[in-house]
């Protein structure tokens, strides 16, 4: 069974995905992250040896295409549209700071 998870834990978390939550929020998710954390737990216990493991239930088979070269958009072409440029690259506001 996993160890229980704590509100500094969400906190903490919550840090790391920049999501801004109140105490009322933080005591509220730690339960049920540590409920999802043992569904995740009791389904690992599922698989046995005997069974392969899968990531989809029929096969799948890869339908290829030719390698086909066509034209593409000029530098120019692909920033017409754009609100910022700068040296032929899209100019987009900086979102992490020093901080990481």
């Amino acid at each position: 069974m996993p160890e229980p998870i704590s509100r500094d834990d969400v906190a903490h978390l919550a840090d790391l995905a920049r999501i801004d939550l109140d105490d009322a929020e933080l005591d509220h998710l730690a339960p049920q992250l540590a409920v999802i954390l043992e569904s995740v737990a009791s389904i690992q216990g599922v698989a046995d040896d005997d069974v392969p493991p899968t990531s989809h239930p029929v096969p799948l088979t890869n339908v290829f295409r030719e390698d086909v070269v066509v034209p593409g958009l000029t530098a120019e072409q692909a920033l017409a549209g754009a609100p910022a440029s700068d040296e032929q690259r899209f100019s987009v506001p900086r979102i992490l700071g020093d901080e990481q």
